[in-house]
């Protein structure tokens, strides 16, 4: 007899499901330019229930650009697999076209060219419409739709309103839950009166009261549609008070706490769920390694690494869906579970197109009217840019350069080092750079560019410690985004080494000497987690060197090597 694992698993390599199917076939329709929605949207008759999942949409509610990353390391035991594999790699493992509305969705390779040929991805109007559409074919009751998190900050309007944009606009699409990370950022007071108003539960499994040593929000919740119990656990990211200020939320402890997730697996099922979902924060590795930990997870929706894969990634017997960023992506699964458990799946990683998806007319209202009081100073011109800005990648990214040309010219230093945010959306060449788009880049509630000095050393433990955090071998102990981004100074790193010993050739680029580690430095930087940092917020800084400087021309940022 042919076990479930097993069924799924030749399930998974034999077709790909429908994930790869539709791959497949939208890839074959854009060669033919006949792209339409119900090439996108279009979906079988399948089982009895439907789970859309959206997440790290960090405030974007109009179509973007966003390039996938071209660098993006595992190490260890996840070394080559997905979601660590990009480019031409990702290209031939998935089987896409190169230069197809697929390989511009979902890589780097040749992306200002396919920018311009296929434009703008996302928009909460076409995701709006996404959710309609699968509700009125499938039905409002075989239907469940989960956020997860980092919905309410990025964005120069997710700023002005604490996030309330968001929560309007996210409140026509009715989700059935979501969990957190940049939420919390807002600080304790904003938080629990948002989620107050929210009208659907934010599940957060692993975040305790400090005082009381107990949950702090509801852990999970029982959910009844398409006739089967669906149990669906929160956790939000585990590290938020080490990659965020922690004085925000100085009363919330925070963590992976698996035991907690088995614990509440068990009250689940004991309690009839025939499917249990972790709706899941974590990254997708620390996800793939609790997936192997704790048994009796069906599905892992994950977030927080930004990651879109085209299939599943099956780990005993959970799938693991990762869902990308930005608002580029929908992830459907229409299942069938039927006598108490899941039986059969196919699975859609629905790109998000936007001049191909119809916007929905109640969302675009919503849009423009919180928008509205802001458009003035959203369309105001900074400058403009004669190549790609981008962000996402492990190492530099033109728009990381950008900012930091902006902090060692405007606070004066001869080293500047920005955080590895993995949100903040792309800019193809020719495009003006504008009020709107600087703040994708740097919108956030502790902006406060900083100018101190230190040491060689302190700055080599800096980078050898942001390196553990992404190269850490045991996925439990990577705790923070990519690497810290680095003006002034090249360096550099073996991602395969242990800690302090992955850092080497530091070297001050304006005069090509080596670092000295008793030397102070000059150092500039922004997104302290410090509380009372002081200095202007960054922005302000970004504006003041755009001012000067009013055409930006990215260069290839040489002054990082790895080590192959």
């Amino acid at each position: 007899m042919v076990s479930r694992r097993e069924f799924l698993t030749a399930t998974v390599a034999l077709s790909g499901l429908t994930g790869a199917a539709l791959t497949g076939r939208w890839s074959r329709a854009a060669a033919q330019q006949r792209v339409g929605e119900d090439d996108l949207l279009g979906a079988a008759d399948f089982g009895n229930l439907t789970l859309l999942h959206v997440t790290d949409i960090h405030a974007q509610l109009k179509p973007v650009y966003f390039r996938e990353p071209a660098v993006n390391i595992g190490v260890g035991a996840v070394a080559g697999l997905p979601p660590h594999v990009s480019g031409a790699d990702f290209l031939k493992l998935y089987e896409i076209e190169p230069g197809s509305r697929d390989a511009y969705a979902l890589t780097s390779d040749d992306y200002s060219a396919l920018a311009r040929q296929y434009g703008k991805m996302g928009g909460l109007d076409r995701i709006a419409t996404i959710v309609r559409r699968a509700r009125a074919e499938r039905g409002e009751d075989n239907v469940l739709l989960f956020d997860g998190g980092d919905t309410w900050q990025g964005s120069y309007t997710a700023n002005a309103t604490a996030g309330q944009d968001m929560i309007r606009t996210m409140a026509l699409l009715k989700p059935d839950a979501m969990t957190g990370h940049w939420e919390f950022t807002y600080g304790t007071e904003r938080v629990n009166e948002a989620i107050e108003g929210l009208g659907f539960p934010f599940l957060g499994s692993n975040i305790f009261d400090k005082e009381w040593n107990e949950s702090a929000f509801e852990a999970w919740r029982m959910l009844e549609r398409g006739g089967a119990r669906v149990a669906v656990i929160g956790q939000a990211f585990p590290y938020t008070p080490i990659a965020n200020p922690s004085w925000l939320i100085p009363t919330w402890s925070f963590g992976i706490r698996d035991e907690e997730i088995a614990r509440h697996v068990g009250e689940a099922r004991a309690a009839g769920a025939d499917l249990v979902v972790l709706l899941s924060h974590n990254g997708f590795d620390v996800d793939r390694r609790l997936a192997a930990k704790v048994e009796g997870i069906d599905i892992i929706l994950t977030g927080h690494t930004h990651d879109a894969l085209p299939e599943p990634v099956l780990v005993g017997q959970t799938l693991l869906i990762a869902s990308g960023s930005n608002g580029k992506f929908v992830s459907r699964l229409d299942l069938d579970v039927s006598g108490g458990a899941l039986k059969d799946f196919r699975y859609t990683l629905i790109p998000v197109f936007s001049d191909i998806i119809a916007p929905d007319a109640a969302m675009s209202t919503e849009i423009d009217a919180v928008r509205a009081p802001y458009e003035t100073e959203l369309s105001r011109v900074l400058g403009q840019t004669e190549g790609l800005l981008y962000r996402r990648g492990n190492f530099n990214g033109t728009w990381d350069d950008l900012i930091l040309d902006a902090l060692l010219e405007e606070r004066d230093a001869e080293i500047a080092l920005s955080p590895g945010f993995r949100w903040g959306t792309s800019l193809p060449a020719g495009e003006d750079i504008t009020v709107e788009q600087l703040h994708n880049a740097v919108a956030m509630t502790y902006p406060a560019a900083y100018r101190s000095t230190m040491t060689g050393e302190t700055i080599r433990a800096i980078l050898e410690d942001v390196a553990d955090n992404l190269f850490n071998p045991d996925p439990y102990y990577q705790q923070g985004g990519d690497m810290v981004r680095v003006g002034g100074m090249g360096y550099a790193i073996d991602p395969a080494k242990p800690i302090g010993s992955r850092i080497s050739k530091m070297t001050v680029l304006a005069t090509g000497e080596a670092v000295d580690p008793a030397r102070d430095y000059v150092v500039a930087g922004w997104a302290s987690v410090n509380e009372g940092t002081e200095g202007p917020p960054i922005w302000e800084v970004c504006e003041s060197y755009l001012a000067a400087h009013p055409v930006v021309t990215p260069t290839r940022n040489r002054s990082v090597e790895i080590a192959s």
